[in-house]
This record gives C-alpha cells, structure tokens and sequence, in this order.
C-alpha cells in the first residue's frame, strides 16, 4: 500500500506516518506538506532517511502539484488544514482556502487517479457545543467558528463526492489532540513552555470550559484502521473519553512541572467560544479501537517529551 498523507509535517500528521510505517509492513509513505508555520522537518527528521517515505513539499490547492505526487498511490489521508481557531478569529482567509478549496482539489485529482480510499481528518469542533450528553455521527453541525466551519464544509464536500461519484471517502472526527510534536500556540505545549519560562498561562474566561482530550497516538490508531476497514460514505467519531475543564489541565501541568498556581493569569474570553465538546464514539470501537492510554500518564508523558526536547520548541516560540 502507498499512502498519500497531507500535512504529514504537521502535529498529527508526522505522528500518523510514524505510526504508520513503524506498524505496517511494506507500506510507502508520501508525504505532501507546504511547510506553513505549523509544518516543521524536524517533526520526521528521525525517518527523513527511512525506505519507502519521501516528502515533497507541495500546496494542496495546487492541482498539477498534488496530480504528480499522487501518481501511484493508493489512499489519501488528507490531514493539511489551518487549525488554530484563534487565528481564524482574526483572518478566515486561508482557512477557507486550505481547508475547503485544498480538500476540493485533492478530492478532484483523486478522483481523476481513481485512488481507492480517501480519509478526511475533521474535528469534533463541527458538531458545536453541547450541554450534556454526546454527539453521533448523526447529529446536526453547528460550527461556531471560521475554523469549524471550513472544517464542516469540506466534511460535506467529501461526503458529497462519495454521494454522486461513488468515491470512497471516509471522515474522521477527533476530538482534541495533544502529544509530541504540537505546534506551541495550542493550550497543552503552549501551557508546558510557559510554565518551564515560569511565564503566565493564559486561562480563557473562567477555565471552566471541558474537552475531550485525546493522545495523538490513539488518534493514530484509529486513524489507521479507519483508512483500512472504514466504510466508504461513513462519519467515525474518535473521542480520548477523557472530558477535562481547561483549568483542571492547566493544574495538572503546573503540578507535573512542580510550578505553583499563582502562574495561572486569567484573561479575556475568546470571542464564540464553545463551551464543551463530547462525542461518542461507539460507532469505531465496533471496529475494533479503543484509546490505550490514561489521560494522567500521557499528559505526564507530555510534559517530560516537551522538558526533554527543548531543541525542537524553543526556536518556534521566536
């Protein structure tokens, strides 16, 4: 199998193809990124050398591009996207751009080269907030933000393709990632490298706003076996089952680090923030997946990843 992977330089792209050709064997890896801010070399510099990967750096609404290095392979999982919502707040611009008309553009030349599975990585951001109870695949989205909704849109699109042209597509939702490798603007990275600077952690409104957080790995995981017994035409929710409150996490990594509360700055709400993400997902785990790790000891992890690898994140935090 010969996987094109977008974004493969990004947070869970690099983790996914590092899953990937360390689990399977005689699998190719071609890795498509355009480099942005978030896309980094070091993020694979261990496997830069590996048989059967190769990068090319490349900008997904570039059609000719993408048609070149798709060219003989078999799927295509389609991480590449403008992410961080606080960005989108204040320029929609090339969210719109990268994760709707890229996602359009890799499902055109897909279809022209007849790829046999294409994996749309979503958000559970989609699906809006939720008081209580989870989300299905089944349920209404609600976006609250550029990010989400360029997000919602290209899920749609995708699913589209599969309705009028039988394209094999399947959509993934995750909910909130963290791990190695996570670009320093996102709350996890950005609060472990504040705290070893001993510098303020911005705390959004009152800290009680809940995610479900996952550990990139598991999300690799199913990430993975989705792109191998998913059904085409499907939506798979993939949730850590770990819910936390913002300020709960913001303890936890103050206290892993040994760095008192009095850390913790309280700030300015963000403007159409959700107030929790929970999904279900059931509808995965009939396939056979089920997160592997604790919350507690992949946040420890976590911690000591960024405490070891001050290389990697120091310069981007210039």
């Amino acid at each position: 199998m010969k996987a094109f992977v977008t974004g493969g330089m990004g947070f869970i792209g690099s983790n996914f193809i590092r899953h990937l050709l360390s689990s399977r064997s005689g699998v190719e890896v071609v890795n498509f990124d355009k480099l942005t801010y978030a896309g980094n070399v070091n993020n694979l510099k261990d496997i830069a050398n590996s048989p059967g990967y190769r990068f090319v750096k490349g900008d997904i609404c570039d059609a000719a591009a993408v048609e070149t290095a798709m060219k003989g392979c078999d799927v295509v999982v389609n991480f590449a996207a403008e992410s961080h919502v606080d960005r989108s707040i204040s320029d929609a611009q090339p969210f719109i751009r990268t994760n709707y008309v890229g996602s359009y553009v890799l499902l055109e030349v897909a279809k022209k080269l007849g790829i046999r599975r294409f994996i749309q990585v979503s958000t559970d951001e989609v699906y809006g907030s939720r008081q209580k109870g989870f989300f299905s695949e089944n349920d209404k989205l609600s976006p609250s933000s550029a990010y989400s909704a360029s997000k919602a849109a290209a899920d749609l699109l995708a699913l589209s393709y599969f309705t009028t042209h039988k394209q094999p597509v399947v959509v993934v939702r995750s909910s909130n990632n963290f791990g190695p490798f996570q670009y320093p603007e996102k709350l996890i990275p950005l609060f472990i490298a504040n705290a070893m600077e001993n510098k303020p952690l911005p705390v959004y409104g009152d800290g009680l706003y809940r995610r479900d957080w996952l550990f990139v790995e598991d999300n690799c995981e199913a990430i993975a076996l989705v792109m191998e017994k998913g059904e085409p035409g499907e939506i798979y929710n993939i949730g850590g089952g770990n819910e936390h409150a913002n300020i709960d996490v913001t303890a936890a990594i103050l206290k892993a680090l040994g760095r008192p509360k009095s850390l913790i700055s309280y700030v300015e709400d963000r403007k159409g923030h959700d107030r929790r993400y929970a999904i279900d997902s059931a509808k995965i785990k009939k396939l056979g997946w089920k997160p592997r790790h604790r919350f507690e000891d992949a946040l420890q992890a976590t911690v000591q990843w960024y405490a070891d690898n001050e290389w990697w994140w120091r310069p981007l935090r210039k």
